[in-house]
């Protein structure tokens, strides 16, 4: 049987990020994926024109019929925007309990566009976070989720820790963001802290490595592996992933999800 991961995200026009980077992830780490939309975005490499959210009770229906019949070995959510579509989502997953759930907190677009409401944090805390294995802020997501001023690793892991007391299960802190020679990130549990590190690629092509990464650790959950090497091979996934980006567009282009791909030269 093929791993089952489902994505509950946004759409995004010009293919970089949200549901369209999360199926090009899921197929090229040999998953099935699956999608519930919970917006539709006008974007491409240079902006966000616009958004038209899915109503709540569609973006659960959604999510019902496919576990009800396909199913999930994980669950990765992106883009809610509302409080109100967080309150959903978090209801129809309870109703489907057991996958692991990757929850990748996306608040601001790579372009600077909102993509969350200004009240739909707590929301997210609140309903989202105990159901969570894993939550992936980066560093900007992280200060929003926790008050604290994030500017390097130190301040990163404090609000890390300030998530682990709110209830997270495990934080991935993306350090992407940050300054330095190489993007750092860490694993925290309870019982763990693991760094990971890969030197920084100078490239402004980066669209979707939030939504990317994320969808790569809940392939990696879905097939089985723990959650420590599941985020290794992830890293290592995404690093490739920018090694590889396309120079598509005026602005941040997007990643080559294929990179490991070999096509067959038809003649």
């Amino acid at each position: 049987m093929i791993p089952r991961v489902l994505s509950i995200a946004g759409s995004d026009s010009g293919g970089g990020a949200g549901i369209q980077a999360d199926l090009k992830t899921m197929c090229a780490l040999g998953c099935y994926g699956m999608t519930a939309v919970t917006a539709v975005t006008y974007q491409n490499t240079q902006d966000v024109a616009g958004v038209t959210p899915v109503a709540p009770e569609h973006v659960a229906k959604q999510i019902d019929l496919v576990l009800e019949d396909i199913g999930a070995d994980a669950i990765k959510i992106g883009m809610l925007g509302s409080a109100a579509v967080v309150e959903a989502v978090a209801a129809a997953l309870d109703r489907h309990a057991g996958p692991p759930i990757v929850l990748d907190p996306v608040m601001v677009s790579k372009s600077g566009a909102r993509l969350l409401d200004a009240d739909a944090g707590e929301a997210l805390l609140h309903w989202l976070l105990p159901q969570a294995a894993v939550i992936t802020p980066n560093a900007r997501e992280a200060e929003a989720l926790t008050g604290i001023a994030v500017q390097d690793e130190d301040s990163l892991l404090r609000a890390a820790d300030a998530l682990l007391k709110a209830g997270a299960r495990a934080v991935l802190a993306k350090g992407g963001h940050l300054e330095g020679a190489e993007a750092v990130d860490w694993l925290i549990t309870p019982d763990l802290r693991e760094r990971y590190s890969r030197p920084r690629i100078d490239t402004k092509n980066t669209h979707g490595t939030g939504c990317t990464y994320s969808s790569a650790v809940a392939c990696f959950l879905a097939q089985g592996i723990e959650l420590p090497q599941a985020v290794a091979f992830a890293k290592d996934y995404l690093h490739h992933a920018i090694l590889h980006a396309l120079p598509l567009g005026q602005g941040h282009g997007p990643l080559h999800h294929a990179w490991a791909t070999e096509f067959l030269d038809a003649e």
